[in-house]
């Protein structure tokens, strides 16, 4: 299994971000919340997007060199923090406070990526 997500991360993350997406979006439909509220698809649509460039940058500077890695993933998380405080922070913050369904909207999907980011390059550097 593990061998099939090596070999095309990038769908595995996509189906892995769709379905969290089906699940917190049934949560907020059952409690009458509307998606653009907090800005949820918007958070997942940029968590996977940046999630899937990083990851096909790291994955291929794997192949060439493994020196520089950990400063693609630490600049990969950087400039996705960099967009929150740019972009959705000031929306969450408007009302002088950040509500739990706020900060869940772009929290989730980052941690959801960043778990998966780290699992596939653990792996592929632990590849013969």
């Amino acid at each position: 299994m593990i061998d099939r997500v090596l070999r095309a991360p990038q769908l595995y993350l996509m189906a892995l971000l769709v379905l969290v997406f089906a699940i917190h979006a049934a949560y907020l439909n059952l409690h009458n919340i509307p998606l653009s509220d907090n800005l949820t698809w918007q958070a997942y649509i940029f968590n996977a997007l940046a999630a899937v460039l990083i990851l096909t940058f790291m994955l291929r500077l794997a192949q060439k060199s493994k020196d520089y890695l950990g400063f693609v993933f630490m600049g990969g998380s950087l400039l996705k923090f960099l967009v929150f405080f740019v972009f959705f922070y000031p929306v969450y913050k408007a009302d002088d406070k950040i509500q739990a369904l706020e900060f869940s909207s772009f929290f989730i999907p980052y941690l959801i990526c960043l778990s998966f980011k780290s699992f596939v390059l653990l792996k592929s550097l632990n590849r013969p």
